[in-house]
Order: structure tokens, then sequence, then C-alpha cells
């Protein structure tokens, strides 16, 4: 076993490809995984089409110029590297964190969120390949009955929308949420939200099928985002008092002005979704007169992975009907395009080494 199969992004050319590699070897405190499963995630596209650019990349990428991608991953654990701290052993079954800290910013040595943290898949090689180097505390163990498929998408599709609702929007039962996007992220946005409690579950999208999903997944309304009396609508439904919460899971300008237009007094407006366009507020006056506020949010944190993956374990959370197509690695770049150009409406594609 000297070579593997890594989809990879020389990132000059920003040219995609699957190709073989040198099998890394796991340094003090890493271990190498065997893949078993790994997500395809839009982020992944953004990153081919330039849309996205590596954050803080490692010495491994700048000096090769190539990355292999993949932030959702789930495998084994395969080869134990030296002075590991935890006690683990080959064939443990594991996900991994999206990300890591850097451990070495001041927020970092004071116990705080990572200043610095890197994402796995875009600062340093991921997953879409047959095996991956991992830090051993970015390690989760997942129990016998969660398929992998399942587990590899929790770290970005589900706790992305986890972290944005229970920390970042910091949504309580009876809140009534609106969640724009009702893709990887907003699909499961809207499950969160039921179980969390809120009330009403409004979801905003352009396409009939994605509407039908998000009720499918426990939205109460599903709204057009065009339809002329889309306002008139969300206010029927909130009855009369607008949004406590919304979701931006798009990433699209228009998108965060038609969130902002229908909030309530002091309603909320979450940015998950990914976009360098700026952020404008249309009636600033009556933005701060309603004390409204925008908050910033990327990724999910340690512990909601954890707890989700306890929830899934427990039945509490269904994943299966999330996974929309198992593809093989060497057919990476179909599976982007399939995502690309949502045919079959996917919410997430695996592939599977």
């Amino acid at each position: 076993m000297n070579t593997m199969l890594a989809g990879r992004l020389h990132l000059g050319s920003l040219t995609f490809a699957v190709e073989e590699v040198p099998v890394p070897v796991p340094g003090p405190g890493e271990v190498l995984l065997e893949v078993k499963a790994a997500g395809v995630c839009l982020s992944d596209v953004h990153l081919i089409d330039g849309t996205l650019t590596p954050f803080r990349p490692d010495d491994a990428v700048t000096g090769s110029g190539a990355l292999t991608l993949g932030h959702e991953v789930a495998g084994v654990v395969h080869t134990l590297g030296p002075d590991l701290v935890g006690s683990w052993a080959p064939g443990t079954r594991v996900v991994l964190q999206a990300g890591q800290s850097c451990g070495r910013c001041e927020a970092c040595l004071r116990g705080f969120l990572c200043h610095r943290a890197m994402t796995r898949g875009v600062d340093y090689d991921g997953g879409w390949a047959q095996y991956v180097i991992a830090r051993e505390d970015t390690l989760i163990r997942i129990p016998d009955n969660l398929p992998f498929e399942q587990a590899a998408i929790i770290p970005d599709a589900v706790s992305t929308p986890y972290g944005a609702l229970v920390e970042t929007g910091q949504v309580r039962p009876g809140q009534s949420v609106g969640i724009w996007g009702v893709g990887g992220l907003g699909a499961h946005g809207i499950r969160i939200a039921r179980l969390i409690g809120t009330a009403p579950v409004i979801a905003v999208d352009p396409l009939p099928a994605a509407r039908e999903r998000a009720l499918a997944f426990g939205a109460d309304v599903a709204l057009d985002p065009v339809a002329p009396d889309f306002a008139e609508a969300v206010n029927a439904a909130t009855g009369g008092q607008g949004l406590d919460v919304a979701f931006d899971f798009a990433g699209f300008p228009a998108v965060r002005d038609q969130a902002i237009s229908v909030l309530g007094f002091g309603g909320v407006l979450v940015l998950a979704g990914l976009t360098p366009a700026p952020v404008t507020i249309a009636d600033s006056i009556g933005f701060s007169a309603r004390r409204n506020q925008i908050r910033g949010h990327f990724g999910g944190e340690a512990h909601g992975v954890d707890r989700l993956v306890g929830l899934a374990s427990a039945g509490r959370l269904d994943l299966a009907p999330s996974v929309t197509a198992r593809i093989p690695l060497a057919e990476a770049a179909d599976a982007v395009a399939q995502l690309e150009k949502k045919i079959g409406d996917p919410i997430r594609i695996v592939l599977v080494p």
C-alpha cells in the first residue's frame, strides 16, 4: 500500500481530477484513517470554480499547489502515529471534525474558540481519498448502528445548521424561524428547528421540489420567494409578528434583503450561507428601530458533532433520507457536476472509496 486515489484540486489552474498519490504517513498525535464515506458539499463546488479559496493553507498545500478536497469524512482508524494520548486502535469507527484549531493562538492557549482554525479539505488535505491523516483531537467515535455515509455528513451538513440555530441564532422553543435554501444545510436546519420546538418553521426556496422536501422534513409552511404575496404569507404564518430568527443557508444577497424585510421586532438574521457579496441594509433606520441584528455563522463546534452523533444513533434524527446518492470516489467529478447542476435534486451526495 504505497499509493492511493485522491480527488485533487490544483489551485493555480483550478483543475480537478482523481489522481494516484502517495499514502500519507501519520506523525505525532495523528492517525491514518481508511475512508469509508465522504460527503460532497457546495463549498467543494465553489473551491473548484474559484469563488472560494483556502483561508489559511498549510505548508503542504502551499508547497504542492494542490489540495485533496472533502471535509465530511467517516471511516476506520488504520494506522496509529506516535505519541497518541487517547486509546485508539485499528478498526475503530470514527467521524472527523470538519476542521481543527491551530493550537497556538492566544485564544487556543486560553481555552477559547480558536481565532485561526483551519478547515479540512480547504486549508489542508481532506477526505476525498482512500486514506487521510487526522489529528487525534478531531476523531469522534461512532457506534456500530450509525452507517458511515450518514455519519460522514454530520460534521458540516448537519452540525453547521445545528450551530447556526442553537448557538449563533440562540433559537428557543416557540419562536418563529425562516429558513432560506432547502439544500444540504437548510434541509437539516428544518429538522433541527423541529427538534428544538420552534413554531412556525417557514421554509423558503424557489424550487418546487425543494419546497416539497421542506414540508416532508417538517416545515409548517414552504414559500416561493418570488411569489407576489410572499410578505403577506410570512405575516399570516407568524400572526402578524414577523420572524424571530431568519437563516440564510443559500448565500445570495437577495435572500438577505428579503429575510431582513420580514424580521419582527428584535428579529435576528443569521448568515450561514457563504458569499463574497456585501451585506446591505436598505432601511437602516427601521432596522435599528426594530432592534434587529445580523450575525455571522461558520461551520459547527466539536460538541455539536458529538451531540448529533448521539441523536442520530438514538433514532431521534434519521439521516438516511439525506443521502441522495452514493458514488465511487473515482467518479468524484461526476458527483461535483450532479451537485452543481442539481441533478436529481440532491441533499447530500456521498463518495465511497
